[in-house]
């Protein structure tokens, strides 16, 4: 299940909705975020409105920023999530495509991490070569692009 942040989960949602104010503070995006998220089509269902025309965020609307926040946060483009949001929009009768869109973003960003592990390792040797060369008193050793001709 997906949370909003555990600060503002204590306080329910008021019946008439949240500001877009409070919605930002729970769901920790911007203001803008959530204009711009609304704007380009990324939410399931319109967003309430009160009769002088200001948002006003139900707890199924937070749950689903926060779905757009993380899967943007893992490397989804915007349009990949518009698709899901379509999808998800449409109601039954698309969950096969809605789980490949998912599973197709779930080996991105495996890949993505496994690539990562890898760079990580690299930097985790460098740091070991600078710890062992500083205790050994060899620091000074060490590679440096410098052109030792003009000194």
């Amino acid at each position: 299940m997906l949370e909003i942040k555990p600060e503002s989960a204590s306080r329910a949602i008021p019946a008439e909705g949240a500001t877009i104010a409070e919605a930002a503070r729970r769901t920790g995006v911007s203001v803008h975020t959530l204009r711009y998220y609304e704007r380009a089509g990324l939410v399931v269902s319109p967003v309430d409105r009160t009769s002088t025309g200001r948002r006003r965020y139900r707890e199924l609307d937070l749950k689903w920023i926060v779905v757009c926040t993380k899967l943007r946060a893992t490397g989804m483009p915007i349009r990949g999530i518009r698709v899901y949001a379509e999808l998800v929009a449409a109601g039954p009768g698309n969950e096969a495509e809605r789980l490949a869109l998912l599973e197709a973003h779930r080996d991105e960003v495996l890949d993505r991490l496994a690539r990562t592990r890898e760079n990580l390792k690299m930097i985790d040797h460098k740091i070991d070569v600078y710890r062992d060369s500083l205790a050994a008193g060899e620091a000074d050793q060490l590679w440096a692009p410098v052109d030792r001709s003009r000194t």
